[in-house]
C-alpha cells in the first residue's frame, strides 16, 4: 500500500534540513522525498510500506523535536 506520511520536524539550519532528508532518504520503501512549509519544517515521504513511528523515532533521535502530523493512502489511477 503506497502511503504519504507527513511529519514535522524542528530544523535550525541548512544542516539539519539535509540531516532529516538523509535519515529519511534511508528509510525501506521511500519513493519520494520532500520538504514543505513556509519555514520548510515538514518532511513529506511517499512509499510503499514505510514504517511511520519507525521513520519519526530516526528523525527524533537524529535530527530532534518530530510530530507525526498525517498517514494517508495515496490512491494511484
Amino acid at each position: 500500500m503506497k502511503q504519504k506520511i507527513v511529519m514535522k520536524v524542528q530544523m535550525n539550519c541548512q544542516k539539519c534540513q539535509a540531516q532529516a532528508l538523509q535519515v529519511a532518504a534511508e528509510a525501506d520503501g521511500v519513493n519520494f522525498l520532500a520538504l514543505e512549509g513556509a519555514e520548510k519544517d515538514k518532511v513529506v515521504v511517499i512509499g510503499d510500506g514505510v514504517d511511520a513511528v519507525k521513520l519519526a523515532t530516526s528523525l527524533r533521535k537524529k535530527v530532534g523535536h518530530t510530530e507525526l502530523m498525517s498517514v494517508a493512502e495515496v490512491k494511484s489511477n
